[in-house]
């Protein structure tokens, strides 16, 4: 499974609305400028983000987008599969072999069990302190 900028823009955008939760809405125009993404890209992915219930929007000459839940509420995995589907390394259907299918089905085990274990509070944590020396991931 490869994330695609979906995946990855998602993060991003979820990640600079939990480094400001709590101080009122956030507009995309600030996100899209502070990381060099196109706005208008980031548009098509606040929408499913909403709909699936992760960010409010606010409307007015101040609004923009929130978390609709705490940080430590709101994981990688409840991102990326928004944006990307279900986590899939490979069609089971299609394999045979049973050891190979265990195999697929345990890397995806594994993958699930990363992203769906960190936060948007473990993101903000390990990208303002800069460090790896926090976490170790087993994939």
């Amino acid at each position: 499974m490869k994330i695609s900028t979906k995946g990855r823009y998602g993060l991003t955008i979820m990640m600079e609305l939990a480094s400001r939760f709590g101080e009122g809405p956030t507009s995309l125009k600030s996100i899209a400028e502070k990381n060099g993404l196109s706005e208008h890209y980031l548009e098509q992915l606040i929408a499913p983000l909403r709909n699936a219930g992760l960010v409010k929007s606010i409307r007015g000459a101040y609004g923009g987008y929130v978390l609709s839940r705490e940080p430590k509420e709101i994981t990688a995995g409840d991102i990326i599969r928004v944006l990307e589907g279900p986590i899939s390394v490979v069609d089971f259907a299609e394999e045979d072999d049973p050891a190979k299918r265990d195999l697929w089905k345990r890397i995806r085990d594994s993958i699930a069990n990363v992203i769906d274990s960190t936060t948007l509070h473990d993101l903000i944590n390990y990208h303002e302190l800069g460090t790896s020396d926090n976490y170790m991931f087993y994939i």
